[in-house]
């Protein structure tokens, strides 16, 4: 009987790949697949998102060095040497390239041309942080002005 139990383990391991709990992979009797896994790929993205980009009729504008988007907590997300796309039709502005999230401090001196009216609140915030850091206060109050000591119109006579 011994023998007979060792003659099934080899016939099985020889069958089915070492596997003696029955259970195969792949062969006659399995299971079919029934759909086949599709990976996605980024290079797959990208040529979607440019034929939607011809649809809208975008085109490039060359010689943009540098690219900053103001966000309202007083980042900015700044590109250098982006690709920048326009479609005035369609109100539609592309920039791709490497970005990068940074304070308005770190930009400051460099960027103030480019901030607009809507951004006099982190200008005002900035103006107050520096002030603070310095150690002076952001607008004299009444009680930052000294007294006159004597008497400055006889002096002037």
């Amino acid at each position: 009987m011994a023998d007979f139990e060792d003659a099934r383990a080899r016939m099985i391991a020889k069958r089915f790949g070492g596997n003696q709990n029955g259970a195969s992979t792949g062969g006659g009797g399995s299971t079919r697949r029934k759909k086949k896994t599709v990976h996605k790929t980024a290079n797959n993205d990208d040529k979607k998102l440019t034929t939607a980009l011809k649809k809208l009729g975008v085109a490039p504008i060359p010689g943009i060095e540098e690219a900053n988007l103001f966000q309202t907590d007083g980042s900015v997300i700044h590109f250098t040497n982006p690709k920048l796309q326009a479609s005035l039709q369609s109100n539609t502005y592309v920039i791709s390239g490497h970005g990068e999230t940074k304070q308005i401090q770190e930009l400051f001196p460099g960027i103030l041309n480019q901030m607009g009216p809507e951004n006099v609140n982190v200008l005002r915030q900035l103006m107050g942080a520096l002030a603070a850091q310095s150690g002076q206060a952001a607008a004299p109050s009444a009680d930052d002005i000294p007294q006159l000591e004597g008497n400055f119109e006889e002096a002037s006579k």
